[in-house]
Order: C-alpha cells, then structure tokens, then sequence
C-alpha cells in the first residue's frame, strides 16, 4: 500500500509533463507583420522653381563729393539716416565763392558800359564817314572795337553764372533718395572735389543679384525672361535654421537648380517677392553661370546691401507630380529608394529619383505612382517581402 501511494504522485507529475509536451509541439498561428506608419503618394500641381543664393545690392549707390574746394563748415545729418532727394547735407564756406561773384558781376557791368560806349560811336561814325569827315579806316576800327566790347560782355555773363553756380555748390544735398553711410569728412576739414563725404544706397527698391547655371537660360527666356516672379528669403541662405527650397538635383551642380517645390519657403514674415529685371548677356566660362537680378520694393527695408538671402524664381507650374512625404526617402548604395506597401500587405523597396525636396515633401521624378502606399516609419524593420502592420496611413503631404 506504501509503495502504491508513492507511485500515484510520480504518475500524475508524468502525465502533466506529457501534456506540456503535448500543447507546445502544437501548431503554432502565423507571426506578426512589422509594425510601420504608411502615407499615400498624391498627384499634385507644383510650382517649378530655380534655387539659389543671392547677394542684396544696393539699387542705386552715389559717392556724396564736393565739387569745390573749401573748408567743410557744417554736416546736417546723422550717419546712418534716411534722407530725401534734395535734403541738405553739407555747407562749405561760401566766403570766397560769394566774392567771386561780387568780382565777376563788377567785371560785367564796367564791360557793358564800354560796350555801349562803343556801339555809340559806331553810330556817329556811320555818318560822318558817309561825308567823307573821316576815314574808311577809322569807321571799320571802330566797328571792330564795338564787337570786341560785346564778346567781352557775352564773357563776362559766362564769368558770372560760374562764380554763381561755384556758389551754389558749397550748399550739398542728397542727389537721390536712400540711407546715409558713415560720414568720411568731419565739419572743419578742407575739402576738395578727390574727397568723398559719405556714401548713399537706395534701399527701396533694392536689387539681389544671383546665378544659375545656362542649363536653366533657355527655360527662363522661353518664359518671357523678364517679370518672373522671384521670392527672396531671409535667413535661408546663412544656415539659419529655414527650411531649405525644394532643392538641386544630385546630378546639377552649382549655385542653383531647377527643381518643383510644393510652396513657398520659410514663414511669410520672411520672404519678399519681387521681379526679375536682369539678365547678363553672357555665361561666365568658367564657372557656366548667368547673372539674374531682381528687383524688390523692399518698403520695410528688410532686404539689407551685402545681406545673402535664399532666392527662389518660379518659371511655371508641374501638372501631376508624385509627391510623398520626405521621410518615406531612402539612401542606399544603389541610390535613393522607398519602401512600397504592396496589396497583399508585404514590403516592396523601389528604388526611385526625387525631383526635388522641401518642406518635408518629395517629388518623385520616378518609381512610385499616385495612390500608392509608402512606408515614412519603420523602415529598419523591413527587407523585401516581409509582412507589415499598418499602425498609421496619413496622406502624402
């Protein structure tokens, strides 16, 4: 009976055991798919842009100099300050300039009296010649001294309105409209016509000058050239923190590209548009670029001379570009590629050519369509072929 009890507990641990063994080597259900967040890839119109980095140039910019010499009695403005055309600059001692034109105006006057004076006489010798009182002689020296007289006086007049506007002169106003420099003479100094006093930039409008390479000449001319429409951002150019335009194709090189942006860059606050007014009559040889300029009313005067701000020109518009979300884009050793979620619910990588970026979209040149799912997280889980689980589908924006 001893014996019996003992082997009933061993029995009942063997069964159980059994039955584990029994359950574990059951079927077992299929596995998981890879958890990933998907978007869908939409046809779009896109604005087709040409991307650069410009240089802000003053519209128009004038050396304030002194056209007599003299000595520099007062300044009338503050450097840096925004003046009008014909605002008062500068006075240079009028003293001498104001004796000159005493001096020249008495010249005139004693040289019109004896002018007169000898037209006179050529009267009364018009006369007396005619009865033969006087000689030929003496009637043509007379004539001749009467002409003489009235080319001194037409001199003088010359002398006079010099000494006049050398006057004038030494009152100096702004020749434009724009922002004062930094005053290069100080009241007190003797100047001369070599001495620059200050420097104006006019400001509004301004220019920003920028290349592109020739490649994109024959787009921009086929557009009508002139009057594109050009967007100028500020910070964009010096690694601000902007997000960067729908950038240079890998295969262009240079300072811009064409490309198809989704939008305009950065925040509203910071962009300014203006127009394209210039294009060089010539590619650079050496580097294959072509000076554009455009020009912007700049009314705030955000736009700064020397400033380098990211320029973006628009020469149309893509009609149903495939766009998806930047993070869907892959780099690999074979180029760029996304993960595609195929219908029956596996990974498909596709390798693809992006157009261009900006703003967190992707245009996609090649190797994706409209309506098509694409993987923007998890893709370190995947490899072609595997399962995926859909935690998020969003749309390709």
């Amino acid at each position: 009976m001893i014996r019996l009890a003992r082997a009933l507990p061993l029995a009942s641990l063997a069964l159980a055991a059994l039955a584990s063994c029994s359950q574990e080597s059951g079927p077992k259900g299929p596995p998981p798919g890879a958890p990933v967040t998907v978007a869908t890839a939409e046809a779009e119109t896109v604005p087709i842009h040409v991307d650069a980095i410009g240089n802000v140039e003053a519209y128009s910019t004038v050396q304030v100099r002194p056209q007599v010499s003299g000595t520099l009695n007062s300044v009338r403005f503050r450097e840096g300050q925004a003046v009008k055309e014909g605002d008062l600059l500068f006075e240079i001692d009028p003293r001498p300039f104001q004796a000159a034109v005493s001096q020249a105006q008495g010249n005139l006057e004693r040289d019109r009296a004896r002018a007169a004076d000898a037209a006179s006489t050529v009267q009364r010798y018009e006369s007396l010649v005619k009865k033969e009182y006087i000689t030929q002689q003496q009637y043509d020296a007379a004539r001749a001294d009467a002409e003489a007289t009235k080319a001194t006086v037409q001199s003088d007049e010359a002398a006079l309105e010099t000494a006049k506007l050398n006057l004038s002169y030494c009152t100096i106003r702004a020749p434009l409209a724009g922002r004062t420099g930094a005053l290069l003479v100080h009241a007190g100094n003797v100047v001369s016509p070599s001495n620059a006093l200050v420097v104006i930039n006019q400001v509004q409008p301004v220019n920003v000058a920028f290349t592109v390479p020739e490649s994109v000449l024959p787009a921009i001319r086929a557009r009508g050239g002139a009057q594109l429409p050009v967007l100028a951002e500020l910070g964009g150019a010096g690694g601000g923190g902007a997000a960067a335009p729908y950038g240079t194709p890998s295969s262009q090189s240079g300072d811009a590209g064409m490309s198809a942006p989704g939008g305009a860059p950065g925040g509203a606050a910071q962009v300014r548009e203006g127009r394209l007014t210039f294009i060089d009559n010539g590619v650079n040889p050496v580097t294959g670029t072509v000076l554009l300029k455009a020009t912007f009313p700049n009314r705030d005067e955000m736009l700064w001379p020397g400033q380098f701000v990211q320029v973006v020109l628009t020469l149309g518009e893509r009609q149903g570009a495939v766009v998806v979300p930047a993070q869907a884009v892959q780099a690999g050793q074979a180029g760029t590629y996304v993960f595609v979620v195929k219908p029956d619910g596996t990974a498909e990588s596709r390798p693809v050519q992006v157009g261009s970026t900006e703003a967190g979209k992707a245009v996609i040149d090649r190797g994706v369509a409209a309506g098509e799912q694409v993987v923007t997280d998890g893709q370190l889980r995947l490899h072609p072929g595997v399962k995926v689980q859909v935690k998020q589908a969003g749309a390709g924006r």
